[in-house]
């Protein structure tokens, strides 16, 4: 079965009353896990505490992830704001952000040419390379998550050869100090062991739970090579080939908009998050959490990331 066509679904824009539902749980999410943790009461109530910000945390990189595609309100400029917001939550900068993803959709399907995902071509790998990537993939620790920011966010020289000359970095190198600064400022204030006490187990659940969301979508997928060729760009309507969904629990697909529907995203990157399971069609790579999370766990690090061989560009 075809995937409709994009046009068929032209109504489903964004609703500025789900946006701020969405805001409003996640503001509900970040603060009562903030009062929860720095309470006296018990060590469950400060879990809890860490359990609502994890939960924060992630809901703020997908709320980022919609303001970049500025499908989350009807306004740009609301768009903009909360994706500056979203992204200090999520320690990625918006401006960076919304060069690579929209770079990532241009060329998903060429694995070398998308940022996001050239760090994972094929290649010989060093004995401690090895040990790290299995020892950290083995106890569920996010090293992908920490390296895809750093790599792919902050890292301006590593960005602009991606984007190319024609782009300006001077803004971002001015928004990636700023944003670093605010986080300096802010432990600086709070204190730094306070700091990682009220944050730190949150942050790291997230950084798990984003770890898999994120290596669940393209990791294991066919994809191709460009080799430093000129090639062509899949439009949208075949990118869902290079891409795998995740059926997660409802309850949590409607917290996360709909981010684990992501060969859906991928057809209809102009249809917003949290409209995408209106769609009345089911893509063909999508599969249940669970039964992925068991088979890719099975797997070395090093297996699941770099194992599976990428065709050659045909061009």
């Amino acid at each position: 079965m075809q995937p409709p066509h994009a046009s068929t679904f032209s109504r489903l824009r964004p609703d500025n009353r789900l946006a701020w539902l969405h805001i409003t749980i996640n503001f509900v999410l970040i603060a009562g896990g903030v009062v929860l943790a720095a309470s006296d009461y018990s060590p469950l109530v400060y879990l809890l505490g860490q359990m609502a910000l994890a939960l924060g945390f992630t809901q703020a990189f997908i709320l980022l992830h919609e303001a970049g595609h500025r499908t989350l309100f009807r306004q740009r400029y609301l768009n903009d704001y909360i994706g500056q917001m979203a992204g200090f939550l999520a320690l990625i900068p918006y401006i960076t952000w919304r060069s690579i993803h929209a770079r990532h959709h241009r060329y998903t399907g060429w694995q070398d040419l998308d940022a996001t995902t050239a760090s994972l071509v094929s290649r010989p790998l060093s004995r401690i390379e090895r040990i790290i990537i299995d020892g950290a993939w083995r106890f569920w620790l996010p090293l992908f998550s920490i390296i895809y920011r750093i790599q792919n966010y902050w890292r301006i020289n590593r960005i602009s050869s991606f984007l190319g000359p024609t782009v300006s970095t001077a803004r971002m190198r001015v928004a990636v100090a700023l944003q670093l600064l605010s986080y300096v400022l802010l432990a600086a204030w709070l204190g730094l062991s306070e700091t990682l006490i009220l944050f730190g187990p949150g942050l790291l659940i997230a950084l798990m739970g984003q770890d898999l969301l994120l290596l669940s979508q393209h990791t294991g997928m066919p994809s191709h090579l460009s080799s430093g060729q000129t090639v062509r760009p899949f439009p949208t309507r075949e990118q869902a080939q290079f891409t795998r969904s995740l059926r997660l629990p409802r309850w949590l697909s409607w917290l996360f908009l709909h981010f684990d529907a992501h060969e859906l995203h991928h057809l209809y990157p102009a249809v917003p998050g949290y409209q995408l399971r209106n769609i009345p069609y089911r893509p063909p790579n999508e599969v249940n959490w669970l039964v992925w999370l068991k088979d890719v766990k099975a797997k070395s690090g090093t297996c699941f990331l770099f194992g599976k061989p990428r065709s050659e560009a045909e061009v």
